[in-house]
This record gives C-alpha cells, structure tokens and sequence, in this order.
C-alpha cells in the first residue's frame, strides 16, 4: 500500500502548530502569511520599518522574509517525521523600493528526502522583481516527543 501524504494545513493551522507562531522576528518586521501549500508560499511585509539608513527596503529584509518562506516550505515537506534545518541562502538584488509593501512567492526547486531548496521572488507592488534568493534546508529527524 502506498502511503498517503499528509493534508497541507491552512494558513491558520500551521501557525496554530507552531510554538511561537512567526517568531518574534517576523513579527517585528510584520510579515503576513497569505498562502501555505506544498507547492507555493506567499507573504507579504511592508516596507516601512524594514528601511535600511537612506529609506530604502533594506536588504537583510528581504533575505530573512525568502529564508521564512523556504523555511516553511522546508518545513511542510519535511512534516511530519523530520524537521528542517537552514544551510544556505543567497540573495540578488534587483531593484530599489521606497514604500509600500513588497510580496514574497516561494516555489520548491527540490523537494529530496535530505535536503529542499526553495527559489523565493520578492516583488514590489507593481510587480517588479525587487529580489531573487534561494534557500536550501537540511532535513534531519525530528527530536523524540516533538
């Protein structure tokens, strides 16, 4: 018998299954989760707030909301036995953005019983590529009792 994957959880049921939600970074950098699937994550994050010293999207911004993404990611392909683990991530920088709110689509480049790699494009309101990264977990089993 072939086993089934598990259900992909709702937005809301997978922040319900995590310890702190978000986590405290992307709380302060208000981060919104608006798709969980095992084939796409999105969020969203303003840009206000995350600026960098002359008004600009900072870019660390950008890498740590592709690293949530691919994380997530990561960690719904992983679940429930194994857990993921971050090993690298990169960034390209494309353009500036001043205001607004920037969008994040993760898609999966690889999804292997070891590791899985995420391209995440970060785009501004007009659509514009602002950032490209990609992200790869380790997947390593989950501790014994969660």
């Amino acid at each position: 018998m072939t086993e089934q994957p598990a259900p992909t959880p709702s937005v809301e049921e997978f922040l319900a299954a995590m310890p702190e939600g978000m986590g405290g970074l992307n709380d302060k950098m208000g981060v919104e989760l608006v798709e969980v699937g095992p084939d796409r994550i999105v969020a969203t994050m303003p840009v206000a707030g995350n600026t960098q010293p002359y008004g600009l999207l900072h870019g660390g911004a950008s890498v740590a909301l592709a690293e949530t993404l691919g994380s997530i990611g990561s960690a719904l392909h992983a679940w429930p036995d194994r857990v993921a683990v971050g090993v690298d991530i990169n960034a390209t920088h494309h353009r500036a953005v001043r205001s607004g709110t920037v969008t994040a689509v993760a898609t999966p480049a690889h999804r292997g019983r070891s590791s899985a790699t995420w391209e995440v494009v970060v785009s501004d309101e007009q659509g514009r590529r602002v950032c490209t990264s990609r992200i790869t977990c380790m997947l390593v089993a989950a501790a014994p009792g969660g």
